[in-house]
């Protein structure tokens, strides 16, 4: 492979040795720091550049690098990016599509399952010496209904899972992949009917105009009494109001929650790894003030589904497959096509 100069910024030590690793040959310079205008002359004469997303790349930073033929982020969204100056000088964009999404899965199922069998419960019993089993009865998933709402690369992860389960499952999406459904034995049926018919709900929609608070005090009335609901996409999927309010009427049995509503702030779940991110937020407040954390029968995990080895090593994997193919005029991952 012909060798090129590639900067990493917002870069971790970790990620610095495994990309060290991977990318053998090539001249590589690696920042801790976002990339700023004092660090333009260090790097002008590079032909790759992978930012996160706190580096801006304006038409000021594309225009000072000369040699740059192409930009990798290491995140899922772009818009840090000025891809229409990228566009105009032939400059193409990459960035990774999908990365921990059985990951988000498999913690779903951890919070289904701590509140199914009362995993926390009976753990902070038998922490203080008391073995009885008093109001520690749970529930099998098997021949329970799951109600998927969603099912893109997480939702289809877990599908799957549930039916490992022998659990029924229900779904919801926009786009319906009936060949998977046939696949895997499962059925599409309207929002409103999942709402009414499912033991347990579990949400894995993106967050936007149209997804904000799909779970909301007007249908709250539809939800199966007892139900579970679990939430590992972005907190404003969910009116909190009708969480308490589910909650304080007997519709929900319990809540699993990974994200809260006061979480608006965060664009990409990498970020809150990130230095830069500690310094800018405290998510040990928001969570302290949250009402629903000192209910007995809600579990929140500080959004940290998706924190795991092999979905943040997928991130750099991904980039070096990116730079690799754009070496071979063969780019994947474009954004700017």
């Amino acid at each position: 492979m012909e060798k090129l100069k590639i900067a990493f910024f917002d870069i971790e030590p970790w990620e610095m040795n495994h990309l060290k690793l991977k990318l053998r040959g090539f001249d590589l310079i690696f920042s801790e720091d976002k990339l700023e205008s004092k660090d333009l002359k260090k790097i002008s004469e590079i032909n790759i550049l992978s930012p996160f997303i706190y580096s801006e790349i304006d038409r000021g930073t594309i225009n000072s690098l000369k040699h740059l033929k192409y930009i990798t982020t290491r995140s899922t969204g772009f818009d840090h990016i000025d891809i229409r100056t990228c566009k105009r000088k032939n400059i193409l964009v990459s960035n990774v599509p999908v990365y921990g999404d059985n990951s988000v899965a498999e913690h779903t199922f951890g919070l289904i399952l701590a509140l199914l069998k009362k995993i926390c419960s009976s753990r902070e019993r038998a922490r203080r010496g008391d073995f009885s089993s008093e109001n520690l009865m749970g529930f099998d998933l098997e021949g329970k209904v799951l109600g998927v709402i969603g099912v893109g690369n997480i939702g289809r992860h877990v599908v799957k899972i549930a039916k490992g389960f022998g659990m029924n499952v229900l779904a919801f999406d926009i786009k319906k992949d009936q060949k998977f459904a046939k696949r895997i034995g499962f059925k599409y049926v309207p929002f409103n009917y999942l709402l009414r018919n499912s033991d347990i709900i579990t949400l894995h929609v993106p967050y936007n105009k149209k997804t904000h608070h799909l779970v909301n005090l007007k249908n709250l009335k539809l939800l199966k009494k007892g139900c579970y609901l679990i939430n590992t996409s972005r907190g404003g999927v969910c009116d909190t109001t009708a969480l308490l309010r589910g909650l304080q009427k007997g519709i929900f049995a319990g809540l699993g929650l990974d994200v809260l509503e006061e979480e608006y702030f965060i664009r990409e779940e990498r970020e809150l790894l990130s230095a830069s991110f500690k310094k800018q937020y405290d998510l040990k407040t928001v969570l302290e003030n949250h009402v629903l954390i000192n209910q007995p029968n809600v579990i929140i995990t500080p959004h940290n589904a998706f924190n795991t080895k092999e979905a943040l090593t997928k991130i750099l994997d991904t980039t070096v497959e990116n730079i690799k193919a754009f070496i071979k005029k063969k780019p994947i991952n474009l954004v700017n096509k």
